[in-house]
C-alpha cells in the first residue's frame, strides 16, 4: 500500500477557535503523520501523509466533528508521500 501525502488549506472562521488542536486530537485516531499550522491569511493549513484511505477517512472525521461548521471551503491536494512527518503536530 502506498503512502499519499494530502495538502489541505481551510477557510472559513478556522482560527481562534480550536481547529488546530481540534485536528491533532482527530489524526489520534489515525495512521497518519503531517501537521497543522495557522496562516498569516487567516487560512489553516494541513499537511498529512498515511494511506489514500486513512487520509479520506481523516479529512471526512475533520468535516463530521465541531470543526466542520467553522469551514467554508477546502483546497485539496495529492501528491505522493514525503516521508518528512514524525507523529502529527502543531506547527507555528
Amino acid at each position: 500500500m502506498s503512502r499519499r501525502q494530502v495538502h489541505v488549506l481551510y477557510g472559513g472562521r478556522v482560527q481562534g477557535v480550536g481547529f488546530r488542536y481540534s485536528a491533532r486530537t482527530i489524526a489520534t485516531g489515525f495512521e497518519i503523520s503531517g501537521i497543522v499550522r495557522n496562516l498569516h491569511d487567516g487560512r489553516v493549513e494541513l499537511v498529512a501523509e498515511g494511506s489514500k484511505d486513512e487520509l479520506e477517512a481523516f479529512q471526512a472525521a475533520i468535516r463530521d466533528s465541531e470543526l466542520g461548521h467553522f469551514i467554508a471551503h477546502e483546497q485539496v491536494a495529492w501528491s505522493e508521500a514525503t516521508g518528512g512527518f514524525r507523529g502529527f503536530v502543531i506547527g507555528s
